[in-house]
């Protein structure tokens, strides 16, 4: 967006789908129903590595093991994002833990150890569910369920209660580029019948009538960022932030 500003490129912002992302432990895992933020933070900050080795140093409750961990590696968007909602800055995490872009090597690594925790997409946690558990997510202060545990389902993620792992994703479509009746026929049905396709690809679909506010607002032609600073928000979805309230 500051790359467009700086260039004076005009550009649609355009929603298309839900992402989420689930906490999972091993099935055997006894203690961990549900986890903080701030305890995830503990877990993953880059000042945890080498220190931050037991359960236990994160909560006195917790076993006296190792705690083994799993993770995207640092050029997966779902890192990117993880590291961002729960560390506080992109990229901030840290090392000393099995990356993999393969999320199927986090859900063995998971399945095969008491002791482990790890993080991916939400569609392939729910796929895994015989082999994992998903853990409950307690936002904190700026959390719509303020003290409460959320686990991730089409419903939370939609109504914004699975907070701060959950996130609207967009297409961006420059003005220039949507003169062209072309690029008009294509976002048109990217938000018409492409919508019916947003669930194969592992996506939470948005309601019917966001993708019509969507339309709405690129059949108007208006350009730029509803969404730019608004992520922490409380209680605000894609709508009210289409809709201008």
């Amino acid at each position: 967006m500051e790359d467009c500003k700086k260039n004076n490129i005009k550009y649609f912002e355009l929603p298309i789908a839900f992402d989420a992302i689930a906490i999972v432990v091993n099935p055997k895992n006894d203690w961990l129903k549900e986890v903080t933020v701030d305890d995830l933070k503990k877990m993953w900050e880059p000042s945890a590595q080498g220190k931050i080795t037991k359960w236990s140093q994160i909560n006195p409750k917790w076993p006296d093991q190792a705690i083994k961990l799993y993770g995207p590696g640092s050029d997966s968007g779902t890192f990117d994002y993880f590291t961002e909602a729960i560390v506080g800055k992109s990229k901030a995490s840290r090392g000393d833990y099995t990356a993999s872009e393969d999320d199927n090597v986090i859900v063995q690594g998971v399945a095969s150890d008491k002791f482990a925790l790890g993080y991916f997409g939400l569609s392939y946690a729910a796929e895994n569910k015989s082999k994992i558990n998903i853990v409950g997510l307690i936002g904190g202060d700026k959390s719509p369920k303020k003290g409460a545990a959320v686990l991730p389902s089409k419903e939370t993620v939609e109504n914004g209660s699975y907070f701060p792992l959950a996130r609207p994703i967009f297409i961006y479509v420059s003005r220039a580029a949507a003169e062209r009746k072309e690029v008009q026929d294509f976002v048109r049905f990217y938000l018409g019948e492409g919508t019916k396709l947003v669930s194969e690809v592992g996506y939470i679909a948005l309601p019917a009538s966001t993708y019509k506010l969507a339309t709405a607002r690129f059949d108007a032609g208006t350009t730029g960022s509803v969404f730019a600073g608004a992520g922490s928000k409380i209680g605000v979805t894609v709508a009210d932030l289409l809709s201008g309230k």
